[in-house]
């Protein structure tokens, strides 16, 4: 499904025919160039990000700019992983500029080495990218194209897909709307009722005037709240100046008094002015526009004098105080520059204008608890119970709210934000019961079909999740996420190859899914071919070097081959990026022990024991370390955890037996030896009746 544009590359020129002076003044504003085709998007030999043990570069070849990424990979080389075409820049520059690349199916990614104005220009990671585990493929959403550029042409999706050239800026429809019929009546000469063809903002109430700045200036929080729910009947570039901004958007913000009251973060102006006691004492007369021209910025000391008028449009009896004689820099002490909390190498004017401006505490952690309305106050019930769940910050009280709200009006995407929020109860039946009335509500659409489906096999229903994804595919055949989840179910049945035929053709719809990747590899290891399942892994992690299983998958594989040097290197890698997975910490143990590396063995031992109490294999393990430290008390104790937990556990029965025998006590060993004797290892099971005849008992 196309999403229509309402603004396209062309809308400004056909404006400057009859608005030249002020279209030329505004090609010199942040928000004319917000958004651009990369023509030379700048070089870089090295930059190295030690926190995520990564290292890119940025050059041009034949014509073209390329980001590349290597990755610290074993024994300390680096990796060459990929690079990716630099194929447009977002930002102005005034504070910064970020790259994306445009995939062959059209997607956008945001690349993770960005530029920032501040010290005269520095090379940094993107705001999300500066952690250990940085996203390796963040995909560029309708809501982040709504708020950077004019509106372009797309195919609605999870993942939007971009159609032809894209707009280069946000342009003069953003803020006057549709143009068409504007330029018609004025090249028809007709001028009658010509200004009724256009939206022009001064000539709104105060109210709508202002919602057209806070389209994109009033994000409360680019953390997860969530800050803002577009209406689900509303597309995604529907929103035309003059509309009252809540029948489009609805914006949460957190509650009051927990420690976020401060925040300060980059798309945030109009928030921020709205704290403001010039703001509130206006009862709605301020604007963003009492202060700025968007169609010029003053620069430098003409921007000091013009502010300080603005401020003198209504303080104008100030006291003769050298502070506040007329080429005073008002902005300099009631809105002075800051650093911005999610963008950490930016400094912005802060709008929200006090006497004496000081920052707020910094806060720790993510947030849990209300989702409150913002703006408008009011909204209806069930928006405000989405909010609650969305993001997880209110799961109880959310889901007890967004139930009833359903109950009273039935939604389709209510009902599939609280089939989301079951899922991460860890209930997935009611979470398939929440999608099924989704499906019900709409019956044509596939991704419902897709949910349930993914929640029925969470739920240990395989041939339900089959029935359900092979519906969800026949209404969206070109969804490669559905042919995974469907490998998924082939892979739990054990039809290997058929899971590998439908993960071969999602991954050639959609090449950059590491996931993907990952799944291809565990079936065709599955299936018996190691090789190319060692191929898809690393495939998986070109794609996200952070990608836990992926390391994890292969350190497996890596291990059977006998190269496991190379498997503990992946190992310590999943380990530290999925920290406390107790089979990856017995498996690297045990690979450990190959290696006679013994001491740090039990390290990892330990280590799974402490994740997964309930993990046989790793009590067995750490009583064979401790057993061979000269420990057998302690061992037996991780013995007797091992058989409580596995009776049938015929090496731990073997362990248990020999132990008690070394320690003496002949009886209680025998019959822990005689059911190892009848295991189905042979090996063990010949171990336990040498043992037995030692002992001179009859196996």
């Amino acid at each position: 499904m196309a999403m229509a544009s309402l603004g396209t590359a062309s809308a400004q020129p056909e404006c400057r025919t009859c608005h030249q002076r002020v279209y030329d003044s505004y090609q010199l504003t942040g928000m004319a160039r917000s958004f651009a085709r990369a023509r030379a998007p700048g070089q870089i030999a090295e930059f190295d990000h030690a926190a995520s043990e990564s290292r890119y570069s940025q050059f041009q070849r034949d014509g073209r700019y390329y980001q590349a990424r290597w990755q610290i990979g074993y024994n300390g080389a680096k990796d060459h992983l990929e690079e990716l075409s630099i194929d447009y820049v977002v930002g102005s520059g005034n504070h910064a500029k970020t790259w994306l690349s445009r995939t062959p199916r059209g997607t956008l990614i945001e690349l993770p080495l960005g530029w920032y104005a501040e010290n005269g220009g520095t090379w940094n990671m993107n705001p999300g990218y500066e952690s250990q585990h940085p996203p390796a493929r963040r995909i560029i959403t309708a809501e982040c194209m709504f708020c950077h550029n004019a509106y372009p042409v797309a195919k609605s999706g999870e993942e939007p897909v971009f159609i032809g050239e894209l707009p280069e800026g946000i342009d003069c429809q953003r803020c006057h709307g549709p143009g068409a019929k504007h330029v018609a009546a004025a090249k028809s000469g007709n001028t009658s009722g010509l200004r009724n063809t256009i939206v022009n903002p001064a000539r709104l109430t105060s109210g709508r005037q202002i919602e057209v700045c806070m389209q994109c200036h009033l994000e409360t929080t680019s953390t997860r709240l969530p800050s803002l729910i577009r209406r689900f009947d509303r597309a995604p570039f529907s929103y035309v100046p003059g509309q009252p901004l809540g029948d489009f958007i609805l914006s949460f913000d957190h509650a009051a008094g927990k420690g976020y009251d401060d925040k300060f973060e980059i798309a945030g102006s109009a928030y921020r002015l709205r704290k403001s006691q010039c703001f509130l004492q206006s009862k709605g007369a301020m604007t963003c526009t009492t202060c700025h021209n968007p169609h010029d910025v003053p620069r430098g000391a003409q921007a000091k004098v013009y502010y300080a008028a603005a401020c003198r449009k209504c303080h104008a009896d100030l006291k003769a105080a050298p502070q506040h004689l007329p080429d005073a820099d008002c902005a300099a002490c009631h809105m002075p520059k800051r650093r911005t909390e999610d963008a950490v190498h930016v400094m912005m004017t802060d709008h929200f204008i006090q006497r004496q401006s000081v920052g707020g505490p910094a806060r720790a952690g993510g947030y849990k608890g209300e989702v409150v309305p913002y703006y408008p106050a009011a909204v209806p019930p069930l928006y405000e119970a989405v909010a609650q769940v969305l993001h997880g910050s209110n799961l109880e009280s959310g889901i007890t709210k967004l139930t009833a709200a359903l109950m009273r009006a039935p939604d389709p995407d209510g009902w599939i934000a609280l089939g989301d929020a079951w899922r991460q109860t860890r209930e997935p039946a009611k979470a398939a019961a929440a999608y099924a009335q989704a499906a019900s509500l709409r019956p044509a659409s596939g991704r419902e079909l897709r949910y349930r489906g993914i929640a029925l096999m969470e739920a240990g229903n395989l041939a339900g999740a089959r029935a359900e994804l092979q519906r969800a595919l026949a209404l969206s055949p070109n969804d490669p996420k559905i042919r995974f989840e469907l490998a998924a179910v082939d892979s739990r049945q054990g039809h290997y190859q058929e899971a590998v035929t439908g993960l071969r053709k999602a991954i050639a719809s959609n090449p950059d899914a590491a996931d993907f990747q990952n799944g291809l590899g565990i079936n065709l290891a599955a299936a018996g071919s190691a090789n190319l399942a060692e191929s898809a892994y690393r495939d998986a992690l070109r794609i996200d070097p952070w990608h836990a299983a992926a390391h994890a998958n292969l350190a497996r594989l890596l291990a059977e081959k006998g190269d496991r040097e190379q498997a503990i290197y992946h190992f310590e890698k999943a380990n530290r990026l999925q920290p406390g997975n107790a089979p990856n910490l017995y498996e690297h143990a045990l690979t450990l022990v190959q290696l006679n590396r013994f001491e740090a063995s039990q390290t990892q031992a330990e280590a799974a024991v402490s994740a997964d109490p309930n993990l046989a294999e790793a009590h067995e393990l750490l009583g064979g370390l401790l057993s061979r430290k000269g420990e057998p008390n302690l061992a037996l104790a991780e013995f007797e955890s091992a058989v409580r937990l596995k009776p049938g556990f015929s090496r731990a029965q073997l362990d248990l037996g020999v132990t008690l025998a070394m320690l003496g006590d002949i009886a209680k060993a025998i019959p822990h030896l005689r059911e190892a004797a009848r295991g189905q290892d042979p090996r063990v099971a010949g171990q336990a009746r040498s043992a037995l005849q030692q002992l001179g008992v009859t196996p």
